[in-house]
């Protein structure tokens, strides 16, 4: 989408052209700086009991005389906030998404105004989200709505400038984002590990990075014992994804990420129940959110080295797949006694952070669909975030509050690693149900003595249930805005 920002006063939006105008009110009254026919129309609209200025009302008053946009929407939000501008933006844009607007000009009617490159990236990201339709595999889905150019109406050239900034920030998450919810989206017989792969190299071409992928041979010339046993039960080979973007000198230590990449997960002998098990194709959600931060990172150039961690495999059942009382080695040298074989995440994220050791990362973040009692702690709302390291945690909550991506951290008492304890190997694959979340964190964190290391647990984040079924892509928003901090 080409996002733009034009100088225009206040009280010039009459002469603005654009397919539609998108009015965004902040609070319960309008200020005085206001276009008088806009101004006029808004106040009709709400004399007729059409629009009330209050927090979530919207309205399409249609054409306005006078105005030479033939289209006017009219949505309210609470307060200056990224939060509320985002909601007022989402509606707004959903009665306009329907009626072949190419071209939508946004103008803030606020007291206080919020920073132009906030409110730029709002806008940004909620008319990407607006007309994002998955079609992969589903021809008869409706066109995407037509909106390709977004305007912000600023007052002055430093608002403007600012804008820009928001608009570029904005619209490379939400390539990023769209990128991780195509992925999620496919299902698994579309997206396998080798696809994942071939996705990764994709983006390789299109943005310059460097991609490797090992296969199953350099994966056991490895040592990764753990992430291979997860994949001996399936027929789909297994594909260890790892990505370069460098940004700064190679002496600059970089940042990793590891990412999910659980193609399908049926549980594997300790086999899920066959309800929702449709939904275990988002079981690589943090996989797809680590390529889709590739790729918004990859558009804004920050000056910093990041290297993409994606263990890419199915967890099936089989005559070779792994049992439940297995053990196994790690990549690490650590044995592990396999008591479930549906905690499966954790068994190829372990080898997957050893592996990150050797690039001697400033700090290594693991995103991954990992828990179910994740969900249950803290529902679709924020991703649940563990880490010994203070100052990571406060960086990566900082990242995700500006992102409207949150995550809440979770604590990773000492304590919690009891439940791991195992009488045949090193450590267990679970531990009791109780703080399910907490001891699969406590599991990776034994493989990370090495590693500034903080995990990300988004089993309740990466996608939504019911009639919005479908992947969300978070955490990118979240990554994306922590890495460029890190840049800066």
């Amino acid at each position: 989408m080409d996002c733009k920002t034009l100088v225009s006063a206040p009280e010039a939006t009459s002469r603005v052209s654009a397919d539609a105008i998108l009015l965004l009110v902040v609070g319960d009254t309008l200020p005085a700086a206001i276009d008088p026919t806009l101004a006029e129309a808004v106040q009709q609209a709400v004399t007729q009991g059409d629009l009330a200025l209050k927090a979530g009302k919207s309205a399409y008053l249609g054409r306005v005389a006078g105005l030479k946009a033939p289209r006017v929407a009219v949505a309210v939000a609470k307060d200056g906030s990224a939060k509320a501008l985002k909601s007022a933006a989402l509606a707004g844009l959903g009665l306009v998404k329907g009626l072949g607007v190419k071209h939508l000009a946004v103008q803030l009617a606020a007291a206080d105004a919020p920073p132009a490159d906030t409110l730029a990236e709002v806008l940004a990201a909620a008319a990407a989200e607006v007309v994002y339709v998955y079609r992969a595999t589903k021809p008869s889905a409706p066109a995407a709505p037509a909106l390709a150019k977004l305007t912000l109406l600023v007052a002055g050239k430093a608002e403007a400038a600012a804008a820009a900034q928001g608009f570029a920030r904005g619209a490379a998450i939400a390539e990023g984002v769209g990128l991780a919810r195509e992925l999620a989206n496919l299902p698994g017989n579309h997206c396998t590990p080798s696809v994942l792969a071939a996705q990764a190299r994709k983006l390789g071409r299109s943005h310059g990075l460097k991609v490797e992928v090992l296969d199953r041979k350099h994966c056991e010339a490895l040592g990764m014992g753990s992430f291979l046993s997860v994949a001996q039960g399936s027929a789909e080979p297994p594909k260890f994804i790892v990505m370069h973007y460098q940004g700064a000198a190679k002496t600059v230590t970089p940042l990793v990420l590891v990412g999910k990449g659980i193609t399908f997960d049926t549980g594997g002998i300790s086999l899920k129940p066959g309800a929702e098990m449709d939904e275990m194709k988002f079981d690589m959600g943090g996989a797809a959110s680590v390529l889709g931060t590739m790729r918004a990172i990859a558009e804004l150039k920050p000056k910093l080295n990041l290297v993409a961690i994606v263990p890419a495999t199915e967890n099936m059942p089989g005559g070779r797949a792994v049992k439940p009382g297995d053990v196994v080695t790690s990549m690490s040298g650590q044995t592990i006694e396999i008591l479930n074989t549906d905690a499966e995440g954790r068994l190829i994220l372990c080898d997957a952070l050893t592996y990150a050791e050797r690039f001697k990362p400033a700090a290594v973040v693991d995103i991954a669909t990992l828990t179910g009692a994740c969900v249950i702690a803290l529902g679709g709302v924020r991703s649940g975030l563990f880490s010994p390291d203070d100052e990571l945690a406060a960086a990566l909550q900082a990242a995700g509050d500006a992102a409207l991506d949150p995550c809440w951290r979770m604590p990773v008492d000492d304590e919690y690693d009891e439940a791991l304890k195992s009488n045949f190997a090193d450590m267990g694959n679970v531990g009791g149900r109780a703080g399910g979340a907490i001891t699969a964190a406590k599991f990776l964190q034994r493989f990370t003595a090495k590693l500034r290391w903080a995990h990300l647990d988004i089993a309740g984040t990466a996608w939504k249930q019911g009639a919005a079924k479908g992947g969300t892509g978070r955490p990118v928003g979240l990554l994306t805005h922590w890495l460029l901090s890190q840049a800066k």
